[in-house]
């Protein structure tokens, strides 16, 4: 039987494993690499609420999953089920590759950012 200590240590273990575990997760990978934004409406997100934020592929292919997060994009909710229902409609009238790179989110809410940053200095 199992002392208090013993079970308290298996705890820290399992909860330590668990978590490298999490980290390994192409989600969590990619929360760490990017800033907690949309990346189509550009609505950011914090401790309460990261929740309602997602990792999209953007060749929509879930084991495509490079290290250096090139396949991914972080969406809200709202924005990543758009740009599923725009694919599968675009998938009905077309099977094409060219499909699949037009429907892809184009929208970058960092493009602008040095600007804005100076003008907010001024």
């Amino acid at each position: 039987m199992k002392s208090g200590k013993d079970k308290l240590d298996q705890v820290v273990i399992d909860t330590q494993r668990n978590r490298d575990l999490r980290d390994k997760g192409y989600r969590e990978q990619a929360l760490k690499m990017f800033p907690h934004v949309c990346g189509r409406c550009a609505r950011e997100f914090g401790r309460k609420n990261l929740h309602e934020l997602t990792v999209h592929h953007r060749d929509h292919n879930h084991d495509n999953n490079p290290a250096d997060g090139s396949n991914w994009e972080l969406l809200c909710l709202y924005c990543h089920d758009n740009e599923h229902q725009r694919y599968t409609e675009a998938q009905q009238g077309s099977t094409g590759a060219e499909t699949r790179q037009s429907t892809a989110a184009t929208f970058n809410p960092f493009a602008d950012l040095k600007s804005l940053l100076e003008r907010k200095s001024k």
